[in-house]
């Protein structure tokens, strides 16, 4: 029996490169894997393209490549282009985006928390807001880092290593209670 699988424009997170410096090739092609509309900048367009990935966005307010066929330009204007881009996801109703990068600013994604998913991946971390009532199964002694520190955070199934960081104690769910709308946590990958 064969199983056949629909995806349909959207369904998968869209994927926004802003660097691939660090980042492992076989990590992106598992990000690829289901086809998601591929956004990068002039630069990861070239690596990408050696890569043998269709792109089907430029983010830039001068496009000097062909490198591909029907590429489509996405202009930065006053943005920096992770907003640009974050801007035409919510604007095209994406539900979600994976996004590779180099730099992490954490300022560039605060305001798109509420209008769509946003997974990071920057160095050896994944990162990604989460609602108070979080938890996630995580085997014993993996990093835990919290980027948005809240007053009144509660949590169980961690230690705490550092002023920000923190070991899950067991193999399990850690949990994350606290009182702010979101907060920004990365975990090693």
């Amino acid at each position: 029996m064969s199983s056949h699988h629909i995806v349909r424009e959207k369904q998968e997170p869209a994927l926004l490169v802003l660097g691939l410096d660090s980042f492992p090739a076989e990590l992106l092609g598992q990000l690829l894997e289901w086809n998601p509309t591929v956004i990068a900048t002039q630069q990861t367009a070239k690596s990408l393209n050696d890569y043998g990935i269709k792109i089907d966005w430029i983010i830039t307010n001068d496009l000097h490549s062909n490198l591909q066929s029907d590429v489509k330009q996405m202009p930065v204007g006053n943005d920096t282009t992770a907003e640009a881009a974050l801007k035409y996801l919510v604007t095209h109703n994406y539900p979600a985006v994976n996004i590779i990068t180099d730099e992490f600013h954490l300022k560039d994604y605060l305001f798109f928390v509420d209008k769509i998913d946003l997974v990071i991946f920057y160095g050896n971390q994944k990162i990604y807001a989460v609602n108070s009532g979080f938890s996630k199964w995580k085997p014993a002694g993996d990093k835990i880092e919290i980027l948005t520190y809240p007053h009144d955070l509660h949590y169980q199934g961690l230690e705490p290593v550092g002023k920000h960081s923190f070991r899950t104690t067991h193999d399990g769910f850690f949990n994350l209670r606290f009182e702010q709308p979101f907060l920004f946590i990365a975990e090693s990958i």
